[in-house]
């Protein structure tokens, strides 16, 4: 009898494995939700949280940054490839072009108008 249940709970303990493992990689493919950015341009670093909904290949979102404030964003999502752009006062149009890494990160370029290139990486916020 104690062998039948070590066995079963063996069995629960594998299944929940299983299930955790799959749902982290579902969510590993999923760029919707809150991120948190770390932008480097220039010898410049900036923070800004964004938020994307992805509908298909429409990507929508805000952008909130201490420096270039908020502002609703609009892009494309193709694969784990995607661009977004935002209008500023400060220096008008900033372009993001990157892509969802397998560790369920962000990684890409930045084209801030005026103020340069650039790279950012971003983490899922928790």
């Amino acid at each position: 009898m104690l062998t039948t249940w070590r066995r079963k709970a063996a069995e629960i303990t594998v299944l929940m494995l299983v299930m955790a493992g799959a749902m982290a990689l579902a969510r590993a493919g999923d760029l919707n939700g809150a991120w948190q950015f770390m932008v480097k341009i220039g010898g410049q670093a900036g923070s800004p949280t964004v938020t994307f909904k992805v509908d298909g290949e429409k990507l929508t979102g805000h952008y909130s940054s201490a420096v270039l404030g908020e502002h609703d964003l609009t892009g494309e999502v193709k694969g784990r490839t995607f661009t977004f752009k935002i209008t500023t006062d400060l220096v008008g149009e900033v372009t993001y072009a990157g892509t969802l890494q397998d560790d369920d990160t962000l990684k890409g370029t930045v084209s801030a108008g005026g103020a340069g290139e650039g790279t950012f990486t971003a983490e899922r916020k928790k």
